[in-house]
């Protein structure tokens, strides 16, 4: 077993990396950039080392910086969290190269799945369902063209180097076409350093539905269920949940299966989850893998009482998995927390917590590394807290998490508490009756219509 990991990330996940480390014996290194000095992360790792300035490039995406960090401390292990250099073939490569374990993806396995175009072709040979569209990538816009026309209106153009919804245009009409070709290609290239484009059939208001699997070195693969991340803007995840109310006992098991097929046939090792779209008529297609840890893997570990970062670990120190497949038994939601003002168009509200109080009580999680007094800067995301609530049924979990939205307080920025709080009254998200579209027509209630 590892003696040391050094976790080349922040915030919330690299306490929640820190937590498990310890519970397991594991000593733990934190790094962090000058902005970061004051994080709870700094204060509860055993060693910590300074990687940088506040700008992620000449810190936390500073590969050589964090290399020298893991070795003066002695490391014998780096876990990347999710973010930076977590899917970084290149950075798992430079770990191999000093003796250094990532906890992670093999870096063949990071391009062979990070590349959307090549993950697709290699999800298609393995016999998972994958959405109409080009074969690899579109080598001009004339056969952008030819490939739109063959599969029909609408279509999704997606960058294959993407993530985070950059260099993805919708396009539901021929003259459309050539404006979103030329623009996602320069966000994409400006973006990822890649402008290389593949384009799918747009799947219409479809349901977005995770499975996590885990692999280990033996080349055996077990799922953990699913999670429906389908709210969503600008096609980044506001809540995610667990069961998913769309979800029915044979298109679980045939999901699960199909998960499970595709990890088996490209031997993953670690923590993995396989996206997919489901239309209205329960039809799935593979979308991506993530080869990291979800920011939404609590709402799995609530559900079926399994620590996600301790298997990561046991599975890089070549322990073998059960093989079981997990179902959940409970109902777990959760809210993911920005510092940005839900009635301002979600703009970010960098500044100091002057007051916060937590909630808490029975089923209630709250993953957070900030506390009255932290400074919220605005060189990375906003996210600050990751609020989660288990119950037996899904109307507890949601009666659970309006009563710890209204527990929760925040003072001196602004943040999502009040969205979540009027997303959890809307008839439709109680009813379960969602899918990616929902934001679309989502207005925020001012404080006094609430009233």
């Amino acid at each position: 077993m590892f003696k040391k990991i050094l976790i080349a990330n922040r915030g919330e996940i690299a306490l929640r990396i820190i937590r498990t480390c310890r519970e397991m014996g594991i000593k733990s290194v934190a790094v962090y950039s000058t902005a970061d000095e004051e994080s709870l992360h700094v204060r509860f790792a055993d060693e910590a080392v300074c990687i940088g300035p506040a700008q992620s490039n000449l810190s936390y995406l500073k590969m050589s910086n964090i290399i020298a960090a893991a070795e003066i401390t002695n490391a014998d292990a780096i876990h990347p969290g999710y973010g930076f250099l977590s899917e970084n073939s290149k950075f798992s490569k430079i770990c191999q190269e000093h003796n250094i374990k990532f906890i992670g993806a093999s870096p063949e396995m990071i391009d062979r799945m990070g590349d959307k175009a090549s993950a697709k072709a290699t999800m298609k040979a393995a016999g998972v369902p994958t959405v109409p569209g080009s074969d690899g990538l579109i080598e001009s816009f004339e056969q952008c063209e030819k490939i739109a026309a063959e599969i029909g209106y609408p279509v999704m153009l997606k960058a294959t180097a993407g993530g985070g919804g950059k260099g993805m245009r919708e396009v539901w009409k021929k003259e459309d076409l050539r404006k979103a070709w030329d623009s996602a290609r320069q966000e994409a290239a400006a973006a990822f350093g890649n402008d290389g484009m593949y384009m799918e059939k747009l799947i219409e208001e479809p349901r977005h539905i995770e499975i996590q699997i885990v692999g280990d070195s033996t080349g055996r693969a077990c799922h953990l269920s699913e999670r429906d991340c389908s709210i969503q803007r600008r096609h980044q995840k506001l809540t995610e949940e667990t069961p998913s109310p769309f979800m029915t006992k044979k298109l679980r098991t045939e999901m699960g299966n199909a998960a499970v097929k595709a990890a088996e046939y490209i031997k993953y090792e670690g923590a993995g989850t396989i996206e997919f779209l489901v239309d209205k008529h329960r039809n799935f297609y593979f979308m991506e893998m993530n080869t990291r840890i979800q920011v939404e893997h609590p709402i799995t570990e609530q559900v079926i009482d399994y620590d996600l970062i301790r298997e990561q670990i046991l599975v890089a120190a070549g322990i073998p998995i059960s093989g079981k497949n997990y179902t959940p038994n409970l109902h777990s939601i959760e809210c993911r927390i920005n510092a940005e003002d839900p009635y301002n168009d979600f703009r970010p509200s960098p500044g100091k917590i002057t007051v916060l109080h937590a909630p808490g009580g029975h089923g209630v999680r709250l993953d957070t590394h900030v506390y009255a007094g932290y400074t919220i800067v605005p060189y990375y995301d906003s996210m600050i807290a990751k609020l989660i609530t288990t119950a037996q049924t899904r109307e507890e979990a949601i009666n659970k998490m309006k009563r710890a939205l209204d527990e929760f307080v925040i003072e001196g920025i602004k943040t999502t508490i009040p969205f979540h709080r009027q997303l959890m009254d809307h008839p439709d998200y109680i009813a379960g009756n969602y899918t990616t579209a929902f934001m679309n027509t989502f207005k925020m209630k001012d404080p006094e219509e609430m009233e």
